[in-house]
C-alpha cells in the first residue's frame, strides 16, 4: 500500500509539471504593442520589428519546416505575396527551426519571404506561440498582423492552411480601409 501511494504521488507530480508545460501562454491582443524582435532569416540576415515601423507586418508562426501543413501554409503565402504586396504588406514565417532547414524549405519551396529562426523560442514565447514539450520545443500556428505603428492589428489563433493567406489578406484589406 506505501508503495502504491507513492507511485501515485510520483504520477500526480508527473501529470502537474505536463499540464503546466501545456498551459496557454499569454499573448498580446489587438491593440498591444508588439513584442520586439531580432531573428535571423534563411539568408543569416537579421531582422528586427523597428525594420518595419511604418508598415504593415504578416508575421506568421508555424511548427516546422517541409512538414505536409507548413509547406501548405507557406505556399499559399507564397501564391498571394502579390496581393499582399499590392496591400503594402511584408509576409514573415516565424519557427524553431535553425536557418539551415529554413534556407532548404525556403529554397525547395521557392518562398520570396524571410523565414526567421526562433531557436530558443523566446519571440514565438513573447507571441504567446510557444508550445513548450519540456525537451522539444515549437512554434504554434499562430498569425499576427503588426501595424505600421507597431501595435497588433489582428490575431488569429485557428488558423486552417489551405484557407489561411486568403484569410488574413482579406482581414488586412479591411484594416487598410
Amino acid at each position: 500500500m506505501k508503495y502504491l501511494l507513492g507511485g501515485v504521488a510520483i504520477l500526480l507530480v508527473v501529470l502537474s509539471a505536463g499540464l503546466w508545460m501545456l498551459r496557454p501562454a499569454s499573448r498580446p491582443v489587438e491593440g498591444d504593442r508588439a513584442p520586439d524582435f531580432a531573428l535571423q532569416d534563411q539568408d543569416g540576415r537579421t531582422h528586427r520589428l523597428a525594420d518595419y515601423a511604418g508598415r504593415w507586418l504578416v508575421l506568421y508562426f508555424y511548427p516546422r519546416d517541409d512538414t505536409p501543413h507548413c509547406t501548405q501554409e507557406a505556399c499559399r503565402f507564397r501564391d498571394d505575396i502579390g496581393v499582399f504586396g499590392e496591400l503594402d504588406a511584408t509576409v514573415i514565417g516565424v519557427s524553431v527551426d535553425d536557418t539551415h532547414s529554413h534556407a532548404d524549405f525556403a529554397h525547395k519551396h521557392r518562398l520570396p519571404f524571410p523565414l526567421l529562426s526562433d531557436p530558443g523560442g523566446h519571440v514565438a514565447a513573447a507571441y504567446g506561440s510557444l508550445l513548450n514539450l519540456g525537451l522539444m520545443r515549437i512554434a504554434r500556428r499562430r498569425t499576427f498582423i503588426v501595424g505600421p505603428d507597431g501595435r497588433i492589428a489582428a490575431r488569429f489563433d485557428d488558423v486552417e492552411p489551405a484557407t489561411h493567406a486568403r484569410e488574413v489578406a482579406a482581414r488586412l484589406q479591411g484594416l487598410r480601409r
